[in-house]
This record gives structure tokens, C-alpha cells and sequence, in this order.
């Protein structure tokens, strides 16, 4: 069950304030995308995102806010992470993205004028912005199916919501030193009768526990 957004214009009319809320994930993904860019449209300098209230965020969601924000910069405008939760905080760090949604500091605002005329120039910095998004994309779209797998089988094995189930592939990542997408292809042939590592097994063992939902239902012997 998701809130997906409430919109409201900002005090100057010129950007839109959009606050997003539940769960964004592949069923949820046509919705976003379609508010946010209604959002855009109706603005004039861009949108500012709440998205605090978020409470599961996968790779789809990300690629739908990478191209909203490249579509913005096309037409001369922002797209803003105003303010942000653990969930969305995770991911962003996780991909290295959240400075691509970093407001203006407060001395850029007396720079209003130059900036409009800046938007026009093809930057060194803009074009190397363009190719961080465009590789990140095609990582995302690549690994995501078997990292929504891996959640989905942590989230049946160990009776996970699917925030935790993110929350322990994350940890057991970052302890075992191991790319994400790898982690969840190891799971997934776990399943299939190959064993698991046994660093990777104790890393997730112990992020499982550290949930809170260490509660292994039918099926969990798959994963030793």
C-alpha cells in the first residue's frame, strides 16, 4: 500500500514541491513516473522531492528518478531530494548518486540570472554527469531482476518485510566487501543447490539477526 505523491507549487510558482510516500517498487514505478513528470511539466525551474516517507526503494525507482532529472536538465531545469529517509538515504549512497539531487547552497542563489544562462552550456562537468547516468541505468536495469529475487527469497526464507530484506543484502554487501548484484546471484544459485560462501553465509546470518526478523520459515535450508 503506497501514497505515491502530493503535489503543491512552490511560494514563487516557479518550482513544484512533490512529497512521495510507501513503497516504490516495479508496481508502483508507471505511477511515479507519470506524476513526476506532470510535476515537471507544470513547473517552471523544477521539482523539489520529499521523499521521507519512503518506506522500500528499489533499482526502478532510481532509474525513474535519474531520467526525470535528465529530462529536467534538458529543459533547463532541477530536480531537487529536499529531504530524505534511511531507506532512499541507502540506496543513494549505495549507487553514488546523491549529488546528482543536491540543491543550490545559499551562495548560489544570487546567482539566479547566470544560472539560467548556464543551463545553455555543455559543461565538461554536465557531460560527465551523462555518462555516470547513463552507466548507472544500464547497471541498474542489468541487476536488478536478480537483486528483487534475492530480496524476494530472503523475504520468504526468513519471513522479512521487504525493507529488511533490502536492509540485510545491503549489510552483507558492504561486511563481505562484495558488489550487491553479486551477493543477490549467490543467493539466487543458492537456491538452486550451489552453497553459499561461508563468509557471505554468517555476514547474512548476522544482518538477518540484526533485523530483528531472524524467523526462517520453509525453505530456508536452501540457502546453507
Amino acid at each position: 500500500m503506497s501514497e505515491l505523491t502530493s503535489s503543491v507549487p512552490g511560494p514563487d510558482g516557479d518550482r513544484v514541491s512533490v512529497e512521495v510516500r510507501g513503497e516504490l517498487d516495479l508496481d508502483t514505478s508507471e505511477r511515479l513516473r507519470g506524476a513526476l513528470r506532470e510535476a515537471l511539466r507544470r513547473s517552471v525551474r523544477g521539482v523539489d522531492l520529499d521523499l521521507k516517507g519512503v518506506t522500500f526503494c528499489d533499482c526502478a525507482a532510481l532509474n525513474i528518478l535519474l531520467a526525470l532529472r535528465l529530462r529536467a536538465l534538458r529543459q533547463g531545469k532541477t530536480v531537487v531530494i529536499s529531504a530524505s529517509g534511511a531507506v532512499v538515504d541507502r540506496l543513494l549512497d549505495l549507487t553514488r548518486t546523491r549529488e546528482l539531487f543536491a540543491g543550490p547552497g545559499a551562495d548560489d542563489e544570487g546567482a539566479s540570472a547566470a544560472g539560467s544562462r548556464e543551463v545553455a552550456e555543455v559543461s565538461e562537468d554536465f557531460v560527465e554527469d551523462l555518462r555516470i547516468e547513463v552507466a548507472q541505468l544500464r547497471r541498474a536495469m542489468q541487476t536488478r531482476p536478480t537483486i528483487d529475487l534475492a530480496r524476494g527469497i530472503l523475504m520468504a526464507s526468513f519471513g522479512l518485510s521487504s525493507e529488511d530484506a533490502w536492509t540485510v543484502l545491503v549489510e552483507a554487501s558492504q561486511n563481505t566487501n562484495t558488489k550487491l548484484h553479486a551477493l543477490a546471484g549467490d543467493l539466487v544459485t543458492a537456491v538452486k543447490g550451489e552453497p553459499l560462501p561461508e563468509a557471505v553465509r554468517e555476514q547474512l546470518s548476522s544482518a538477518v539477526a540484526k533485523v530483528g526478523s531472524a524467523r526462517p520459515v520453509a525453505g530456508a535450508s536452501r540457502l546453507r
